[in-house]
């Protein structure tokens, strides 16, 4: 007696369908899992944590004997003695931080700096206090110093939620939209057509898909960063996977969009860097997004990769909580409502 299981559900063999077109790509693989830690090996060695750098100076040859050696032998500096020209060439170079001159020897001394640069204005202070105290000064007021490291303080802490956004984008919108436009183009799409399927199924197969990596592209970045960085994940695991997640379904909403009609990979590439390159840029995933103007920030922080980077930050070094990203995670969640169901209205199999 054989027993009738039914017709399979076209949401799940087709899920099953994308997910063996992404193990069979090994480009995508890298760009999913390699790309990132390649990023993240360079970018945190480049700015990995050591001590400050102390202002450097030069003391041109028309400075007494005696200042050049108060200021060569103080360990708050680092100090080279240059004639007035090559210290004018090593500042307009930024070689240096400040030129210490004296155009006589009866004269005062002349701080020769780029009020630009802002090393600049530490090393004055630094030399005019080395100077004082060589001459005699006494400090009247005693001051003791405390030194602390906050965990998620350095730069390799603040960078690697922010390369599991570019991640999420990356992968989101290139593993869905390039590929919407390259079955079309191939004309794959058509067989599709024909089938009792919604268009909404065909449409999410590739989002869970993508989905069922999620869990493995936090874990390698996550681990990565543990291992060879020592980062910690300060908040809670489950927050981070959803945020995570729905950074991921905002970004498939867009790949949606730009996948819906267009048949030419090329214009579907232009379209993909002209979205991608001013969040690059702007979403405060390498700096800050505080350093542009104040009236532009609300803006980008209605960017979809912005809203990723401040959710999974907040939660990956500050212990944050859902309850404290729900501005975060609804810019996300209007970007995937929104996105998805014009999509699917635009969406065409031809």
């Amino acid at each position: 007696m054989s027993h009738d299981m039914g017709p399979p559900n076209p949401l799940v063999e087709l899920t099953r369908a994308r997910v063996r077109e992404f193990l069979r790509e090994p480009g995508y693989v890298f760009w999913v899992f390699g790309f990132p830690l390649l990023m993240a090996i360079g970018l945190g060695l480049a700015f990995r944590s050591k001590a400050p750098e102390l202002p450097r100076i030069a003391v041109t040859h028309g400075v007494t004997n005696e200042s050049a050696g108060v200021l060569s032998e103080s360990p708050q500096l680092r100090t080279q003695r240059l004639t007035s020209a090559e210290a004018q060439r090593a500042l307009a170079r930024t070689k240096i931080d400040l030129v210490v001159d004296q155009p006589a020897p009866n004269q005062p001394l002349v701080f020769v700096l780029d009020p630009a640069q802002e090393k600049s204005i530490l090393a004055r202070s630094v030399v005019k206090d080395v100077l004082e105290r060589a001459a005699g000064r006494e400090d009247r007021l005693r001051i003791e110093e405390r030194r602390s490291r906050e965990h998620g303080s350095r730069y390799v802490d603040f960078l690697l939620p922010g390369l599991i956004g570019l991640n999420l984008m990356g992968s989101s919108m290139w593993g869905i939209g390039y590929n919407l436009v390259l079955a079309r183009k191939r004309k794959l799409l058509r067989r599709y057509a024909v089938t009792p399927m919604h268009r909404s199924h065909f449409l999410l197969s590739y989002f869970f898909s993508r989905s069922m990596f999620l869990i493995m592209e936090l874990a390698v970045i996550i681990g990565f960063g543990r291992l060879v960085f020592g980062t910690h994940v300060q908040g809670s695991f489950t927050a981070l996977l959803i945020a995570a997640t729905l950074g991921a379904a905002a970004f498939a909403a867009i790949g949606f969009l730009i996948g819906a009609r267009l048949s030419s990979t090329e214009v579907a590439g232009g379209w993909m860097n002209f979205v991608q390159l001013p969040m690059w840029l702007l979403s405060g995933s390498f700096f800050s997004y505080e350093r542009f103007p104040e009236w532009l920030q609300l803006p980008i922080r209605c960017l979809p990769l912005t809203a990723s980077n401040d959710a999974l930050r907040r939660i990956y070094n500050e212990a944050g909580t859902l309850g404290s990203v729900t501005f975060e995670l609804a810019v996300l969640a209007v970007w995937t409502l929104v996105g998805f169901a014009v999509a699917v209205r635009a969406f065409r199999w031809q």
